[in-house]
């Protein structure tokens, strides 16, 4: 950014941003660190307050209290140095119906003070191409269907080279084959250097495509970093294999396993303690005294005819329904 003074650790970065709607605290206190270069995703049931963050990042509201910094700058008093290096798709894109995908496009850049009106027909078709939309560019916008307004919205914010990519639900309303062209393209926008703040409520969504995360829940962050650590700060799933599943339970529940689940031959349950080593998956346990060769062993004593035991790795559900004590929507 020419004649500007940018941090490079961080292209977004919050100090207790709050925002109140009267009685209401939708954003409370939120102190958030997005690193340079990664994909980060921003995760909470909706209502959760993601997209009222989002807008005030963005600057199109003011928050009751607090700071906000994107690019090293603060927001929203310099939302027009900004806000040129930032695409954003959220809420939805706003389109002009009567017009084609590719005039809506063009109807974008025009708007773009930056944009050189000589190769704005170049852009528009290189943008249409990234998204896939090519074939569909010169229908009218009020034909594309949901998952095609995304990809056209996703195409506005594409128009020019980003520093930093906002998208809040991107895959909202694509089948399963969008979902995972819009994931392969987020990955290829990340390799190439661009920053992307990912707002969204699917874990599948984040586990396969961000390096970075953080959880929401009733307006507060319950906690961010890689999506690595999150995942692995939650205790793995113990798995038992067995014809006997009736026998298994009984013997797991007396051994202290809790939240006990049969599905056909599968028996899982939450290890008790601290002994099951969730991170390797490997069933031999470690920390305190009641480890999993003894928990298999009791199977064994009792009769049960075990075919499988061990540990699954911890999942980013284990972990955030562990953080928030409710579930999310994990289809991907």
């Amino acid at each position: 950014m020419p004649g500007t003074s940018v941090a490079t650790e961080s292209v977004i970065e919050t100090d207790a941003l709050t925002k109140r709607y009267g009685k209401q605290l939708a954003v409370d206190a939120l102190s958030l660190t997005v690193p340079a270069g990664s994909v980060f995703g921003f995760l909470g049931p909706n209502g959760s307050g993601k997209t009222t963050t989002i807008r005030m990042l963005m600057g199109l509201i003011e928050p009751t209290s607090g700071r906000a910094k994107l690019l090293g700058r603060p927001m929203p008093r310099d939302t027009r140095t900004v806000l040129p290096h930032v695409g954003a798709l959220i809420e939805g894109p706003a389109l002009y119906g009567f017009l084609s995908g590719r005039d809506n496009l063009l109807r974008y850049d025009a708007a773009d003070p930056t944009a050189d009106p000589r190769t704005r027909r170049v852009r528009a078709e290189a943008a249409l191409d990234r998204v896939g939309l090519t074939a569909a560019a010169g229908k009218k916008a009020k034909a594309y269907s949901l998952g095609m307004k995304q990809r056209l919205g996703l195409a506005a914010a594409l128009l020019q080279p980003r520093r930093l990519l906002v998208l809040d639900e991107p895959t909202n309303g694509l089948d399963p084959q969008g979902m995972r062209e819009i994931r392969a393209l987020v990955r290829e926008l990340a390799s190439e250097g661009t920053t992307v703040f990912l707002s969204s409520h699917l874990l599948d969504e984040i586990e396969q495509v961000c390096s970075h995360a953080g959880v929401m829940a009733q307006g507060r962050l319950l906690i961010q970093g890689p999506v690595a650590e999150l995942a692995a700060g939650a205790r793995g799933r113990l798995v038992v294999t067995t014809p006997d599943t009736g026998d298994a339970v009984r013997v797991l529940k007396e051994l202290g396993v809790t939240d006990l689940v049969v599905a056909e031959d599968r028996v899982t349950g939450d290890p008790p303690g601290t002994g099951a080593d969730a991170d390797t998956g490997t069933g031999t346990g470690t920390g305190t005294g009641t480890d999993l060769a003894e928990l298999n062993a009791a199977l064994v004593g009792a009769g049960v005819r075990v075919r499988g035991f061990g540990v699954e790795r911890a999942s980013l559900e284990d972990a955030f329904v562990a953080l928030t004590g409710e579930g999310f929507d994990v289809a991907g």
